[in-house]
């Protein structure tokens, strides 16, 4: 298993060995061990999602309120998405940059997403089937989005017409969520993640 933090502080994307011969595949996708060591904490495992999208379905840009905050660990075990991840911390060097990453069930790589993280994917074929693992269980009123679509993200999204939900369609721009105060705090997202180091 390897991990290579991405340009955005505190995203991982992790490359598991695979163990391959006639009768099919192995491999271990995650290790919380490994992964503790790494960011300096364990991942607390409180939820664990599935989310089945057709072609050109694109979902995010999802976030959540810092404390808790959800930190994700992400990986494709059907088809192809292009997984993306937005910096969403007022404050942080990287604030407003996106990076994406591909997750497929040829490479069977995944991507660890910090607290204070937007994080959005496009399905690159039918049933892309993306399996989350959370550290926070969903609350509903703690959570929140910014469109995917805006241009000041500028995010190249793999699909000539993104679907979106009515959720998605209907969330504010960056700008917007910035002046209302909607976004997580640099400076909060590394004194809560300093905080699991003593836990």
């Amino acid at each position: 298993m390897k991990f290579r933090e991405l340009s955005l502080e505190g995203v991982f994307e992790v490359t598991p060995q695979l163990h391959g011969d006639p009768r099919g595949l192995f491999t271990e996708w995650y290790r919380f061990d490994r992964l503790a060591e790494l960011v300096g904490h364990p991942l607390k495992l409180a939820q664990a999602n599935l989310s089945v999208s057709s072609r050109g379905v694109v979902r995010g840009i999802h976030f959540a309120d810092v404390p808790p905050g959800q930190a994700k660990y992400v990986t494709c075990v059907r088809g192809a998405v292009l997984d993306v991840i937005v910096d969403l911390r007022v404050g942080s060097p990287t604030f407003g940059r996106w990076e994406g990453v591909r997750l497929d069930d040829t490479d069977r790589r995944a991507v660890y997403i910090p607290e204070g993280m937007g994080h959005g994917f496009c399905a690159l074929t039918d049933d892309a089937t993306l399996s989350y693992l959370c550290s926070e269980t969903y609350n509903p009123t703690g959570e929140h989005s910014v469109h995917p679509l805006d241009p000041d993200l500028g995010i190249d999204w793999p699909a000539d017409v993104p679907l979106l939900s009515a959720r998605d369609e209907a969330a504010p721009s960056l700008a917007q969520a910035v002046e209302t105060g909607l976004l997580p705090d640099y400076a909060a997202c590394k004194a809560f993640t300093e905080s699991l180091r003593t836990v």
